[in-house]
C-alpha cells in the first residue's frame, strides 16, 4: 500500500503518521477479508457430498457478508486519506491467508474457512494498539463489528466439525 495520502488536507484529529499506520493495518484486513471472500465463494461453487445443501447455502451467506465488508473497510481507508489496495498482487502480499489449490473435500473446506475467519480476527485485533493511542473510535467500532462477525462464523463452522 502506498503511504502517500491522496487527500492533502485530512484534519480529523489523527496525525498523518498514525493515519498511515491505521491505513496499513486496514489494508492487511482488507486483503484478508477479500482473500477469505474468494475462498468462500470458490468453496460455495465447488462443495459436494452429503452436506452439500447446508454448506452451499451457508457459504453463500458468508461470502455475501464478506463482499459487503470489503467495501466498509476500503471506505475507512479512504476516509483516512489513503488509497485502498485493490489488486490480487497487492492482496497476495498483504494477506495472512493463503490460497487453496484444487478442490478440497467438504470437511477440509470447513477447516480452511475456520482458519481464515480466525486469521481475519487476529489481523483486526492487531490494529487496536494504534487506534487506542489516537482515540480512533470509528475504526475501532468497525473492527469490533468485524471481529464479532468472524468469531461467530468461526464458531458456527467449527460446530460442523464436531462428531
Amino acid at each position: 500500500m502506498s503511504s502517500q495520502p491522496t487527500v492533502t488536507n485530512v484534519n480529523i484529529g489523527i496525525d498523518e503518521v498514525s493515519r498511515a499506520k491505521i491505513a496499513d493495518g486496514l489494508s492487511r484486513l482488507l486483503a484478508d477479508t477479500y482473500t477469505l471472500y474468494l475462498k468462500t465463494h470458490s468453496f460455495h461453487w465447488n462443495v459436494t457430498g452429503p452436506m452439500f445443501q447446508t454448506l452451499h447455502l451457508m457459504f453463500e451467506t458468508q461470502y455475501t457478508e464478506l463482499a459487503l465488508a470489503v467495501d466498509l473497510i476500503a471506505e475507512r481507508i479512504r476516509a483516512l486519506g489513503y488509497p485502498a489496495p485493490g489488486t490480487y498482487s497487492e492482496y497476495v502480499k498483504l494477506s495472512s491467508i493463503g490460497e487453496t489449490p484444487g478442490v478440497p473435500k467438504a470437511k477440509e473446506m470447513i477447516k480452511l474457512l475456520v482458519e481464515g475467519q480466525e486469521a481475519v480476527v487476529r489481523t483486526a485485533r492487531s490494529i487496536f494498539p494504534v487506534l487506542e493511542e489516537v482515540n480512533d473510535e470509528p475504526t475501532a467500532d468497525l473492527l469490533t463489528q468485524r471481529m464479532q462477525v468472524h468469531e461467530k462464523t468461526a464458531w458456527m463452522l467449527r460446530s460442523l466439525l464436531e462428531e
